[in-house]
């Protein structure tokens, strides 16, 4: 079987103050997509993330553009550098993130253009606040058990409230979602199931379940308004007075048989006409990302980069598959090491 890459993208919760600073300083391309972040989301997205505060930077509806900056800024960071000849090393055949990080696969695969797509994150995130703030709910990380003894958890935990598996993160790691009174009981329940612990995670709400319809429902109102397209057929990255970009470049990390991964359905979306269910049901369904990730395994895929701040994605990926390679870029520094390795 040929080795595959993959690029892979992170989703909320990987954001911490001072992400993309050393970018933005040194580099024309992020200059000029954190520039056009602010203008079209009116959000302070530099402050934010060079310089929080962290309360601020973790709300939910600040955290979700901000990372898919981040995350885009890298982007056409690593093709500034790239010699044109060496783009095609960076050509992976599939594209997947991590809930919020399914966007930036998305747009790196030249599947909607960065405006439509910070947009719609801006959205979803606030949508998501909102929703949170109008029913107490969180979410429990339950550690140790599999699948099937989680549902059984929520379904004893739930005493008829909302109570559902939320996050396939990665083996003996599921998080589950719903009322605060459902977690907490879920909480206190989880070892009598035998679950080797559950913690009470801090979050805005219940993502990823029921409790989110509201938020989905506005998000496919928005999502009516986007065009998707086929991978690499060519959208457009920012472009700044003094940016290395000439009007209208093009990300050059995708082709026609680039594939972007579900998270809901830990597979292919095979049709981009599929891009708005699959999207609207991300919010109130669970994210398969663990199976995502074993299908790509099991598709040959052997070196994921992830693109985007932290390393979140590379530990889960400790505990999927070990011998998988994640090549983590995150920085002006893990950036310049990877192009100077891609050189040799």
């Amino acid at each position: 079987m040929t080795m595959k890459t993959a690029f892979i993208f992170p989703g909320q919760g990987a954001q911490a103050v001072g992400m993309g600073k050393d970018l933005y300083e040194a580099l024309a391309a992020a200059r000029a997509v954190f520039d056009q972040a602010e203008v079209i989301t009116g959000l302070p997205i530099k402050r934010l993330c060079f310089e929080g505060p962290e309360e601020e930077l973790n709300r939910t509806d600040n955290a979700q553009p901000a990372i898919f900056t981040v995350s885009a800024a890298l982007l056409a960071c690593l093709d500034s550098l790239l010699e044109p000849e060496k783009a095609a090393a960076f050509r992976p055949a599939f594209m997947a993130g991590l809930s919020l990080g399914e966007y930036s696969a998305l747009y790196a695969a030249d599947c909607i253009d960065f405006s439509d797509a910070l947009r719609l994150v801006q959205l979803r995130g606030a949508a998501m606040q909102k929703a949170a703030t109008a029913v107490r709910s969180g979410m429990v990380a339950v550690m140790g058990l599999d699948e099937a003894k989680v549902n059984e958890l929520c379904q004893a935990a739930a005493q008829g409230e909302p109570l559902v598996a939320a996050n396939f993160n990665a083996p003996g790691q599921i998080v589950v979602s719903g009322t605060q009174a459902a977690c907490e009981r879920a909480a206190e329940m989880a070892k009598d199931f035998g679950a080797s612990g559950a913690t009470v995670l801090n979050v805005a709400g219940a993502f990823h379940s029921p409790i989110m319809a509201p938020a989905a429902d506005e998000l496919g109102r928005a999502l009516d308004g986007v065009s998707f397209r086929a991978p690499g057929s060519g959208g457009s990255i920012p472009c700044g007075e003094n940016d290395l970009y000439k009007a209208g470049a093009k990300l050059p990390f995708a082709t026609a048989q680039t594939e972007i991964i579900s998270n809901v359905e830990a597979a292919p979306y095979g049709c981009l006409c599929r891009a708005k269910p699959l999207l609207m049901t991300q919010l109130t369904g669970g994210v398969r990302w663990q199976q995502s990730m074993e299908f790509l395994i099991a598709q040959g895929v052997e070196t994921f980069y992830e693109i985007g701040p932290g390393r979140v994605l590379a530990g889960l990926m400790r505990r999927i598959h070990r011998k998988a390679e994640v090549v983590t870029i995150n920085s002006r520094e893990s950036l310049e090491k990877r192009i100077e390795s891609n050189k040799s």
